[in-house]
């Protein structure tokens, strides 16, 4: 057999195991779409932030090694791994991994270290995405797992005066999930899905 035709054959094995191992749903293939740098970025940080809000387990961000670049260097995956490191410092990475010289194994971070992320900083996690009146528009479900959410996360910041600061909190826990839930059927699903998902990264952290 010839040394391409071994070489194709073991990248079909590892492209099977990793088929077995992430699943299309855990994993992101930005080699098959060429999309441009913008494109990659914005499409990449948007899906991490949708898998940390539903508590996805390992992800595969695949990139390609960029053989077709000029100086064989692919600015698709130079530009996701400084994105990589930005959104590890902002609360949405825990952990990131070379899988392949074209693939990266990324970990998402539990939601509760956007804000632990954005104490650090000094910086808002997110920017506002709602105030009180868009909030009374909720489903009265999705404002009462809203409040407890706010609620454990003013105690764990040890405030006692739920009342005084709970509106705010609660601005602020929405806006923690709310951009990780894109537009779409069943949001108001998903949104709740996500804050109970946050109301355990609370309990378990």
């Amino acid at each position: 057999m010839a040394a391409n035709d071994r070489g194709t054959g073991l990248q079909a094995v590892h492209e099977a195991l990793d088929e077995v191992r992430f699943g299309p749903a855990r994993t992101l293939n930005l080699r098959n779409s060429l999309p441009t740098v913008r494109q990659a970025e914005a499409r990449t940080e948007s899906w991490l932030r949708e898998r940390q809000a539903s508590r996805s387990g390992e992800l595969l961000v695949i990139t390609g090694r960029g053989n077709q670049s000029p100086g064989g260097v692919s600015p698709v995956r130079e530009a996701i791994v400084r994105l990589l490191a930005s959104l590890k410092r902002r609360g949405v990475v825990a952990e990131v991994s070379e899988h392949t010289p074209g693939s990266f194994v990324v970990k998402p971070a539990p939601l509760s270290a956007l804000r632990e992320a954005a104490r650090r900083s000094g910086e808002p996690a997110l920017a506002p995405v709602a105030d009180p009146a868009s909030l009374r528009e909720l489903d009265p479900a999705t404002r009462r797992i809203l409040r407890l959410v706010a609620q454990r996360a003013l105690e764990i910041l040890g405030v006692h005066d739920f009342e005084r600061f709970l509106e705010q909190e609660m601005l602020a826990q929405f806006a923690l999930v709310a951009a990780g839930v894109p537009e779409g059927p069943d949001r108001e699903a998903r949104l709740r899905a996500a804050l109970d998902a946050l109301m355990r990264d609370y309990d378990e952290g």
